[in-house]
């Protein structure tokens, strides 16, 4: 008869029991009410699509690196906080954790992490109160017994090269700069620190996809086994993914939308959702991929009930179906799909044909007026631009000055133009709101100083950062020791708006509308569309620039600055086109406006009496 110390002997001898990374969230997880959708205990059972992915992520499976494209509203990120928490609990060792930029990573560490940590006990025990002296719990770093975890911005070169890693946890790698500091992609440098742990690693890379041929998150995905989720018909039980395809709905009821079966024709319902994921099974689609490589696409159609519906995409789809900008956004985040560009330049002759002869200097619509000035060696060039509704745009004058740029006169001159007001429909008369002015070239000094001169606030100079995905208007708190607002413009980000806009075929958000005048010659829309996007690789990395190909680009700049002048009153002055365009009476009579027979169509505007008017 053994003893119970024999008992306890032998059971020493046993090697500790390991749990994976789902069986570990189940057990240990808890969401916070800060930051969680669903707050208190994880169920891993609510998304069971999310098992698989995190059990590759623990050390009984032989995957290395995962790659997870996803659409909004399906737990990926909280996939990648349960494999953190797990590490801190359960896998010591040293762990980064990188985001876009280092401003995403402090909000991050913040608002999840941080209130992940204090609502667990398990977590806290580890993680020193970062109150305490020597706690090794700062924003960036939280140390842990036999570990550590960094955090930080894919756009910091000292973030990545910060120390080992054994486990790495890339998040929206879409939006990572294509280099950084000049020393190659982000994602290559951050890679490069799990080497040590070549045997042992662990790679989580997870993201909404961009554009296709770029994505980063669509390269990783396609270099794996490439894995759909398969779900069974609740009629004839043919296992298939949910694709949109497949939703069918009634344009005049979304209660109508459904999910139909690809074999029987069955129509599955929202309440039906939870079956389908629970008895689904993610199916390999590239079963010649390195085993240890694992790729998974889910779409927001997977969403679990009460996180984003079926009725929901519909609706979104109906609202982005006519609008380039916004089903390129409905295509990344809700079908988890990168979208294809449709052409790399526009016509010009199309646009020239497109004019309108307006009813009056400036069309009722317009609410604000912005100007984008380009500043060449021997003239200045300006374009006015009137903003509606849903950025809706009214081209109303194109000016060229030219002059000896490093004397008064011109700048006298342009001082004058600028103030003067232009009559809208209604008889009032409005100025121009706001004012961004190229200063990249040789005459910044000059530039700066007519922005003090004519108002700092008012005339705002802007810097351009040919970078994929930077905003569009990047406006500083203060300024600089020049005196003046320096603002760096996307201008990636607003050339692929402004073309997107272009194809805009019908009267609304994001159309543009151009006058029969002088002014916007032939020449004037051969320089708007000027620019070709072109694909280029460095460091073997494929990437999209825009190109001019030795043309003038002029009036393409133009427009940048004023849309750049329109997103900072929006986005800093307190701006809102959408309310200001439902305060202002409709017009005593019928304005009718010339346009092309096959865009012809009769709307009924309101629009309001902008703070920006004079008169």
């Amino acid at each position: 008869m053994s003893s119970p110390y024999f008992s306890g002997f032998l059971a020493g001898l046993k090697p500790d029991t390991r749990l994976s990374v789902s069986e570990w969230a189940d057990e240990y997880r808890i969401l916070p009410m800060k930051a969680a959708k669903e707050a208190g205990r994880w169920r891993t059972a609510r998304t069971p699509y999310l098992k698989e992915i995190m059990d590759c992520l623990s050390p009984s499976s032989p995957v290395e690196r995962v790659a997870f494209m996803k659409g909004a509203q399906v737990g990926g990120t909280e996939c990648g906080n349960n494999w953190l928490g797990y590490v801190i609990h359960h896998t010591p060792g040293p762990m980064m954790y990188v985001l876009p930029t280092l401003d995403m990573a402090k909000r991050t560490s913040k608002q999840r992490i941080a209130p992940m940590i204090e609502e667990m006990p398990i977590l806290r025990e580890k993680v020193k109160d970062p109150r305490s002296r020597d706690s090794g719990n700062t924003q960036m770093v939280k140390e842990f017994p036999n570990g550590v975890l960094i955090i930080t911005g894919a756009n910091s070169a000292t973030g990545l090269r910060s120390m080992p890693a054994r486990f790495l946890f890339l998040d929206e790698v879409d939006a990572y700069e294509d280099d950084v500091d000049g020393e190659g992609s982000p994602i290559n440098l951050a890679i490069k620190r799990t080497a040590t742990f070549s045997r042992n690693r662990k790679i989580l890379m997870v993201s909404t996809p961009n554009i296709a041929g770029v994505s980063k998150i669509e390269s990783a995905y396609q270099a794996s086994d490439q894995r759909q989720y398969h779900a069974p018909c609740t009629e004839c039980g043919e296992m298939q993914p949910i694709e949109w395809q497949q939703i069918r709905f009634d344009n005049h009821d979304l209660e109508t939308a459904c999910f139909e079966c690809v074999s029987c024709g069955h129509r599955m319902q929202e309440h039906d959702k939870p079956r389908l994921l629970e008895n689904g099974q993610w199916v390999p689609q590239n079963t010649e991929a390195n085993i240890t490589v694992r790729g998974y696409h889910l779409s927001s159609l997977y969403s679990p009930n009460g996180w984003y519906s079926w009725k929901e995409a519909v609706a979104d789809f109906l609202a982005a179906k006519d609008d380039p900008v916004l089903l390129k956004d409905w295509t990344n985040t809700v079908l988890g799909q990168t979208w294809q560009e449709t052409g790399e330049t526009v016509d010009h002759e199309l646009l020239y044909q497109r004019r309108e002869h307006y009813p009056a200097e400036v069309p009722w619509p317009v609410e604000v007026l912005t100007c984008g000035i380009d500043v060449q060696d021997d003239r200045i060039e300006y374009e006015v631009v009137g903003w509606g509704a849903g950025e809706e745009s009214w081209s109303v004058n194109y000016v060229r000055l030219y002059g000896d740029l490093s004397r008064p006169g011109i700048w006298n001159i342009l001082a004058d133009k600028l103030r003067q007001p232009y009559r809208r429909q209604d008889g009032v008369l409005m100025n121009l709101a706001q004012v961004c002015m190229d200063s990249g070239g040789h005459f910044t000094d000059e530039v700066y100083a007519f922005s003090r001169k004519q108002g700092a606030d008012w005339l705002i100079p802007i810097k351009g950062a040919s970078q994929a995905g930077k905003p569009i208007a990047t406006f500083p708190k203060t300024r600089n020791k020049k005196g003046v607002y320096l603002t760096l413009v996307g201008t990636d980000t607003a050339k692929e708006l402004i073309y997107q806009r272009y194809r805009i075929l019908e009267p609304g958000a994001g159309y543009c509308h151009w006058p029969v005048k002088d002014c916007f010659d032939e020449d004037y829309f051969k320089q708007a569309t000027a620019e070709e996007k072109i694909r280029k690789y460095k460091h073997g990395v494929p990437y999209f620039e825009w190109d001019a190909r030795k043309k003038r680009n002029e009036a393409l700049d133009c427009r940048v600055y004023a849309l750049t002048a329109v997103r900072i009153l929006q986005q800093h002055r307190g701006l809102d086109l959408v309310r200001l365009a439902e305060q202002r009476p409709e017009p005593d009579v019928q304005i009718e406006q010339e346009q092309p027979d096959t865009l012809t169509s009769t709307r009924h505007r309101r629009t309001s009496r902008s703070t920006y008017l004079n008169g």
